[in-house]
């Protein structure tokens, strides 16, 4: 069973980083940090006629790898209350991928389990919600299985390594993913 992570963030080893790390370690998994990919931001041509021109960048070769997982895990840190901008960018060219003629992105997608894990600062238990019900939504219209969630507190660099719920939770995820892989 194959498990990919797509990390949002910007920044080496930060919170989202170290939280989704302890809910993969020990496992095999394909880890694609965006920040070390170029993917261009979407110009929408859903309805033009001939879709979508090709556009240079790493996209295609990401979503290739997350269309090959059962397993995706979405980590990103709380970015002005959303996911951070290169996730984001990354999932609106999903609407370029649903006009592609080289696969059924939708029903390539369909079914796999999906795992969100976001940190951030104050409240961020509360203010996340927002964000997790934006994930259900995405991951509803893909007919993806939408499996779970961690958030975590944390801004200060390693500060998550302290939210003692988030690594419990993270632990958890782990044992499980272990016990069906």
């Amino acid at each position: 069973m194959k498990i990919t992570v797509i990390h949002g963030s910007s920044r080496s080893n930060g919170n989202s980083e170290l939280l989704t790390q302890r809910v993969c370690e020990g496992i095999d998994v394909e880890w694609i940090a965006l920040r070390e990919k170029q993917i261009q931001p979407i110009v929408d041509q859903r309805h033009t006629e001939k879709g979508f021109d090709p556009v240079d960048d790493d996209y295609e070769d990401v979503i290739v790898k997350v269309m090959e997982s059962e397993i995706l895990i979405f980590s990103t840190p709380l970015y002005w209350y959303g996911m951070s901008g290169r996730l984001k960018n990354f999932v609106d060219r999903w609407s370029q991928s649903l006009r592609n003629t080289n696969y059924d992105f939708k029903e390539e997608m369909k079914n796999k389990q999906a795992y969100v894990i976001i940190t951030g600062g104050e409240s961020v238990r509360v203010k996340a919600l927002p964000l997790i019900q934006q994930f259900q939504y995405i991951f509803e219209f893909m007919n993806m299985k939408f499996s779970g969630y961690i958030i975590g507190k944390g801004s200060k660099p390693s500060e998550v390594l302290k939210d003692k719920q988030a690594i419990q939770e993270a632990q958890f995820l782990n044992q499980f993913l272990k016990s069906i892989k």
